[in-house]
């Protein structure tokens, strides 16, 4: 199979006249933060840009309205809410919710990492992740970009391509010879194009390389990368095709050296792997279940409403660029059951007028976030690099702490976040406050979660059998004259928590150490963790604290729920 040469890269194509000038300005800046893993000073956001500081002032202003970024300082940070474009993609492409229970059963199986991604232009870019815990692992997330060449999937979509296609790959290639353009993987060495070890052969990763590795295969049916992506790193992969028989996506499984050797691989995964594709297969193929449901359009306190924008409009000013959010909500307006949509209906979801629908599609469609054939428009996987890597690596700690930051300046108190770890709450995050007594506790410190109001919230989510098996085995030692040490009192209290959702302690744990705690919930109800705020118990009565900090920890603890809601749909958020 003979290729074009490689050809200069072209410049972009002019956008179109209806395009969005404000919106296009606004995914530049949300691109930079992702290249830049979802923190960057404005300064640096203004050079790489090119865009005018006041520019870049408003769109920052615009997007932490939406709550897509935050300020720190002088730095602009992507917030978890962003996270809603990926998630309307993976949604609108179903292969997360219909393959990735059977992927997380290979990797069960196999004791390896398995992953499924999906071409994205002349790249491949991850849609799922199951990975194994060990000091050696798979280290990709989900929206990360390889180049085609880098990695088994690639030479599976590769198949694909058209004269157009390779040469599009020949002239990133030649712009880029080391994958400067590719943060997720290590660069390689510009005078070969192969990585640092290549494997099968020192020209595995080079242009003639790749197309062999193409050819090998369509005749096999399956991929195997050698070390292509770094040193020790193998895989195998096999497509997965709709009944069409079109490739949708590849399911790989990653092991290393010092595990498999790339000869020994096939041989160990292959037989599972083509049981699991022929499984998935089938699943793509089924109707859409009950359990499947639409996502509903947004209602009128969400972003993605006419009404919200409004509101917003007028209490902003002109730090409220109002076509750029009417653009970029535009993209929440697919999800499941929502896959592909024509503009009336996006018009609708949205509450925008079809004519301003008409040109944030133009315009994203013109980016290559949205594809059409003319009438429906549905959701690429480009969408995904608007920071769905970084904050899909968020941990449950760095997801709370802004909010445990606003919670200390509303109430000038110290506030913790804690996880139930054995018969203990384990401090996971904390804010302190700036008092000549305060409450001085480091992350990492253990408490008996009995005696404390962190402890009593998460205890009092756990089975009732649970609960009272793991008081009876728990030495009750009474750390002050007011610690509650009877497991009928204690199973009371607890009950009391667990019907009003909160937890209010007093001087139990140490004298004069009051605090108040209410519950983390992630998106199945299950409670993951607890906030408190911690106070002298003298300033005031057990009464008036409560008055006084409830209304501002549930407020706190609603808006961790919500970031990990949103965080949580797609990636695992790992409470340490």
């Amino acid at each position: 199979m003979t290729q074009p040469a490689a050809t200069t890269p072209s410049a972009p194509p002019a956008p179109p006249p209806e395009a969005v000038g404000p919106l296009m300005r606004s995914l530049s800046v949300l691109r930079e933060l992702a290249a830049g893993g979802g923190r960057q000073p404005v300064g640096d956001l203004v050079r790489r840009t090119d865009l005018a500081r006041s520019t870049v002032d408003r769109v920052l202003s615009t997007l932490a309205r939406l709550g897509y970024v935050r300020t720190e300082g002088r730095d602009a940070v992507l917030a978890p809410r962003l996270l809603e474009f990926g998630n309307a993609y993976l949604a609108a492409s179903e292969l997360p919710d219909r393959l990735g229970p059977l992927a997380d059963r290979l990797a069960d199986e196999l004791d390896e990492s398995v992953s499924l991604a999906v071409p994205d232009g002349d790249g491949v870019r991850f849609v799922h992740q199951a990975t194994r815990r060990r000091a050696m692992s798979l280290a990709f997330r989900i929206g990360d970009l390889l180049p085609a060449e880098r990695g088994a999937p690639g030479a599976l979509f590769a198949d694909r391509w058209d004269a157009a296609d390779w040469r599009r790959w020949r002239s990133r290639r030649a712009a880029d010879p080391t994958d400067a353009g590719f943060p997720a993987v290590p660069p390689r060495r510009a005078e070969d194009g192969a990585g640092d070890d290549a494997g099968p052969g020192p020209d595995a990763g080079s242009p003639a390389g790749f197309e062999a590795r193409v050819a090998a295969a369509r005749d096999t049916g399956w991929s195997l990368d050698d070390q292509l992506i770094e040193p020790g790193l193998v895989a195998v992969a096999m497509p997965v095709r709709d009944t069409a028989g079109r490739p949708v996506c590849a399911l790989s499984v990653v092991s290393h050296t010092s595990r498999l050797s790339a000869a020994e691989l096939p041989d160990a995964v292959l037989p599972r792997l083509r049981e699991t594709v022929c499984a998935m297969e089938y699943a793509l193929s089924l109707p859409r279940d009950a359990a499947s449901a639409p996502d509903t359009a947004p209602g009128p306190s969400h972003p993605a409403h006419a009404t919200w924008m409004r509101a917003s409009k007028q209490e902003l000013g002109p730090e409220f660029v109002e076509s750029m959010a009417r653009g970029l909500i535009t993209l929440t307006a697919f999800g499941a059951g929502r896959a592909e949509l024509p503009l009336t209906a996006v018009a609708e979801a949205t509450g925008l007028a079809r004519a301003t629908a008409r040109r944030a599609l133009i315009t994203l469609e013109h980016l290559g976030y949205l594809a059409t054939d003319g009438k429906l428009f549905r959701p690429t996987p480009k969408v995904l690099e608007l920071g769905f890597a970084p904050l899909s690596g968020l941990t449950l700690p760095a997801l709370a702490q802004p909010h445990l930051v606003a919670l200390v300046e509303r109430v000038h108190d110290s506030a913790s976040m804690a996880v139930l770890s054995g018969d203990d709450i384990q401090y996971v995050a904390r804010v302190p406050t700036v008092r000549i007594m305060s409450v001085n506790i480091t992350l990492g410190t253990r408490f008996p979660a009995y005696p404390t109001s962190m402890g009593r919230v998460l205890l009092a989510d756990l089975p009732r059998a649970e609960l009272s098996a793991r008081l009876a085995r728990t030495d009750l030692a009474p750390l002050t004259r007011h610690t509650v040490t009877d497991p009928r009192q204690l199973l009371a209290l607890l009950e009391e928590v667990r019907s009003h959702g909160f937890a209010l302690v007093d001087e139990e744990l140490e004298e004069g150490l009051r605090s108040l705690a209410v519950p983390v919930r992630d998106r199945t109800g299950r409670v993951v963790s607890a906030v408190n705020v911690s106070t002298h118990a003298g300033r005031c009565t057990a009464d008036e604290a409560r008055e006084a900090l409830l209304p501002a920890l549930r407020s706190a603890a609603a808006a961790i729920e919500a970031d990990l809601w949103v965080a949580g749909r797609y990636a695992r958020i790992p409470v340490l």
